[in-house]
């Protein structure tokens, strides 16, 4: 049995996955939602990896250099010890203000001690493994022969593409995957594009510590907090290497068809920029401080809706594509056997009117910050304007819900209170930029939908708000309730569907989204930011010694990096889903930072956390 015991290393271009072991399992390359490069995660036969093999291993051991998204493996062998330092440059260009951010990995080997001897097996299989890969040594242009040579990597049939990598290890050494003895530092650069620079260890010494320095600031502007302050960060890291610095799209996580339940067919493609995924997780970021973020999300939302017409999706590709066709790769096997491989997202398609709401949440922490001072204010205002004409026109109307249920339509409480949401913070952005005559008209919708809410979505038998109008299943989604504003949280009524909910979803100390049957049968996996939700809500209703130690817990089933993905077997607590997926990480993120700033002591909080992972790992 596998587990998702692997690290990010990205550069807000593109990301990759490396393992415990020090193997590079996944990687699309120029960016996000390219074609593989290496992809023995969906395959471990065809797939491709590039992979560090010592000859008289002892221990591995991996962690990040503190604040950083650098990813350190370190090998200690009976001959010598030395590390491999993973990662995508990143860093500010001086020669035009921008951020000089390569389609290229570095692994930088730093020698330790002794002469460690190690193999590398580098096999790159590019579009996705659908044909044979060549890869062999070739001859640049430098003066210098030693600096002019690389291996060349290209695919031989189907769609053309190639693949460069520069090393100061002896290529034929790596391409028959001969031992190498490391007696000093040594690097190995991938890179989509070929270079136009003599590479050698020096310059990737350079781009190492320039990229340190870049997330070591980038992380000392996130607002800190009395406790967790460094699963916070770590949290962050991760959002903002999935965050597309071309368009300000936010990826769902990095990767496709990683499965919620071995051997089941819910496998997706996540690496699409969903509009209530991004929404949220920008309106967390902004709360920590990185208002950039933000800006340049708004600016991707301008891009895709340049019209008043223009109807809004669900999602949209990173660079704003608005057909993502679903395909199946039948030539790969799949994650643990769990077939079938996709790509694309047919979801685009659907109608899920809680979209509007979390938009507009995030549009009215904007104007709030900064006032009409924004320089899109305008073009803002017109998408709010714009939403809720939709918003009127659609609210009574059933939809496929948070959950994206693919063959059946119903009227979802969360969708009903999203819809009020937007017309709710419509209504703040309204007063805020002065627009009586809009507020009023508002307000009666916003009013109209709570009324509608609370005679439809709630159960008499149940004593809780339910999945849907007229239905007696109960939703995790429908714990977001209060967050939204909806209900307060000293609400009998909310209390009563938190603890509802909790009886009827929680097992095994997670959470299910539902338990009803959908279009794929009955769910077998929780997902993990429901368990968060739960966390939350629990928080909120006062019952802050249970909720804590939730939190606790649910953080000591993050892998050894502190990373999560989508979902958790309940019963074994291994990782299951796409991964690293932004949805867990915003949501702890939020846990985190109710919890610290609550009315308990930050030694009660510290002494709780400590004794809690001393009890767990």
């Amino acid at each position: 049995m596998k587990n998702l015991n692997y690290g990010i290393i990205g550069n807000c271009r593109s990301a990759a996955l490396v393992s415990e072991t020090g193997a590079i399992d996944w990687l699309c390359l120029p960016q996000f939602n390219s074609s593989s490069v290496f992809a023995s995660l969906l395959d471990e036969q065809k797939g491709g990896s590039f992979k560090i093999i010592p000859e008289h291993l002892k221990k591995i051991t991996q962690s990040y250099i503190p604040r950083t998204n650098i990813l350190k493996t370190r090998f200690e062998c009976e001959d010598g010890t030395f590390e491999v330092q993973d990662f995508m440059p990143r860093y500010k260009n001086p020669d035009n203000g921008g951020y000089y951010i390569p389609p290229d990995v570095v692994r930088y080997f730093k020698w330790i001690e002794g002469q460690p001897e190690l193999r590398i097996s580098y096999e790159p299989k590019l579009e996705y493994a659908k044909h044979e890969t060549a890869s062999f040594m070739e001859q640049g242009c430098f003066t210098n022969v030693e600096q002019g040579c690389y291996i060349k990597s290209n695919t031989k049939a189907g769609p053309y593409d190639s693949l460069y990598l520069y090393s100061s290890f002896d290529y034929n050494d790596i391409l028959e995957s001969n031992v190498l003895v490391l007696t000093q530092d040594e690097f190995c650069l991938l890179s989509y594009n070929q270079k136009l620079l003599p590479q050698d260890t020096r310059r990737s010494k350079l781009k190492l510590e320039r990229t340190k320095v870049y997330w070591l600031n980038w992380a000392e502007r996130t607002t800190a907090y009395k406790v967790y302050n460094e699963e916070i960060i770590r949290s962050a890291l991760t959002l903002k290497m999935l965050s597309f610095d071309k368009s300000g799209a936010i990826l769902a996580a990095l990767t496709t068809s990683l499965p919620e339940t071995i051997g089941e067919e819910r496998n997706w493609d996540y690496r699409f920029c969903w509009i209530r995924d991004a929404s949220m997780v920008v309106k967390i970021m902004t709360s920590l401080g990185h208002y950039r973020m933000a800006k340049k999300y708004l600016s991707f939302i301008l891009d895709i809706l340049p019209d008043k017409d223009e109807k809004m999706q669900i999602m949209y590709g990173i660079n704003g594509e608005k057909k993502l066709k679903e395909i199946e790769l039948s030539h790969l096997s799949g994650y643990e056997n769990s077939t079938p491989v996709r790509i694309g997202n047919a979801a685009y398609k659907q109608k899920q009117n809680d979209i509007y709401g979390i938009l507009l949440d995030v549009i009215y922490q904007q104007l709030e910050i900064y006032d009409i001072s924004l320089e899109y204010s305008e073009e803002l205002w017109t998408i709010v304007r714009n939403i809720i004409k939709v918003v009127e026109n659609n609210w009574k109307k059933p939809d496929r819900g948070i959950w994206e249920i693919r063959n059946e339509n119903k009227h979802f409480t969360f969708s009903k209170v999203l819809c009020w949401t937007a017309v709710d913070r419509a209504v703040k952005i309204a007063k805020l930029l002065q627009r009586d005559i809009y507020t009023e008209k508002w307000t009666k919708l916003r009013d109209k939908i709570h009324r509608d809410i609370h005679k439809h979505a709630w159960s008499e038998k149940k004593q809780a708000f339910t999945q849907a109008y007229g239905s007696e299943d109960l939703d995790a989604s429908v714990l977001l309730m209060e967050s939204y504003g909806f209900i307060n949280a000293t609400d009998q009524k909310y209390v009563n569907t938190v603890l509802a909910i909790q009886q009827d979803l929680e097992q095994d100390g997670l959470m299910f989204r539902y338990k009803n049957k959908d279009d794929f049968g009955i769910p077998q996996s929780a997902f993990t930011i429901c368990s968060f939700w739960l966390t939350n809500a629990l928080f909120k209703i006062g019952r802050k010694e249970e909720a804590i130690q939730k939190f606790h817990q649910l953080m000591s089933y993050s892998n050894h990096l502190g990373l999560f993905s989508e979902d958790l077997d309940f019963k074994t607590k291994r990782m299951l889903g796409n991964f690293p997926q932004a949805y867990s990480h915003l949501a702890l993120i939020e846990t985190a930072i109710n919890v610290s700033e609550s009315q308990l002591s930050e030694e009660e909080l510290l002494m709780d956390y400590i004794h809690e992972k001393k009890g767990l790992y």
